[in-house]
């Protein structure tokens, strides 16, 4: 992969280059989500991250996409029948390890936001969540009163 070229800040030749640089610009972040609105990237991407829910007899498994995350970015609650997972991710302002000027930067800020109405079938007290290796999984139980029950034949 190439790197971007670094432009000069100097004056332009040609005043169509520079609005045709701007137009690919904006056009680049409205697609991308980032940096759309001009806040240096504070805005979150367009878009969720892919988030998949499972059922079985006995469990609801919900399963969602958080590569860049670490575990206390994230955040998981389950309140009034509603589950809700959040994370935030703010690259450190005085990263002192990172040498050289940046040349293209898209990773300063990540957001993610989700929240998912649960059947009354959910048994609110018995939550198990793992995150490893960018994937969150959460294990929900289902209450013993809301699991189907084999009914013998006499």
């Amino acid at each position: 992969m190439a790197l971007p070229v670094r432009v000069s800040r100097g004056q332009m030749s040609n005043p169509l280059d520079v609005i045709h640089r701007e137009f690919d610009s904006v056009l680049g972040r409205l697609l991308s989500g980032r940096d759309f609105f001009g806040d240096g990237g504070t805005s979150a991407p367009l878009g969720p991250l892919g988030v998949d829910i499972r059922e079985d007899a006995n469990h609801i498994y919900v399963e969602a996409d958080l590569p860049g995350f670490r575990k206390e970015e994230i955040d998981v609650s389950l309140e009034n029948g509603t589950l809700t997972i959040a994370a935030e991710h703010r690259e450190e302002q005085a990263d002192q390890k990172r040498k050289g000027e940046y040349l293209l930067r898209e990773r300063r800020y990540q957001q993610f936001l989700r929240s998912f109405t649960l059947p009354s079938s959910v048994d609110d007290k018995q939550v198990d969540a793992k995150y490893q290796d960018g994937l969150l999984t959460i294990t929900l139980n289902k209450r013993e009163e809301s699991k189907p029950k084999k009914i013998e034949l006499h």
